[in-house]
């Protein structure tokens, strides 16, 4: 897996120039109230955050990269004013 810090939080992928971020979690994160702070954390900077269960991602990979490549093909996030 690809780590890559963003401020305070650590991302499994991450697509800077389409600020992108991609979690694949497990089952430790159905309850884990930090994903929703660092989701917002994101969020508020103009991330757009994609997460996907493990195992969707080994028993769908084709339909996880779809939907990828569906956000990537979306414009960038407008920065509040």
């Amino acid at each position: 897996m690809r780590q890559e810090p963003i401020g305070p939080f650590v991302v499994d992928f991450v697509c800077r120039e389409k600020r992108l971020v991609i979690e694949v979690d497990g089952g430790q994160h159905a309850t884990d109230p930090r994903d929703a702070d660092r989701d917002r954390w994101l969020i508020e900077r103009r991330y757009r955050v994609l997460r996907f269960w493990i195992n969707e991602v080994h028993g769908n990979i084709e339909g996880v990269l779809e939907t990828i490549a569906g956000e990537l093909n979306k414009p960038m996030p407008s920065h509040p004013d």
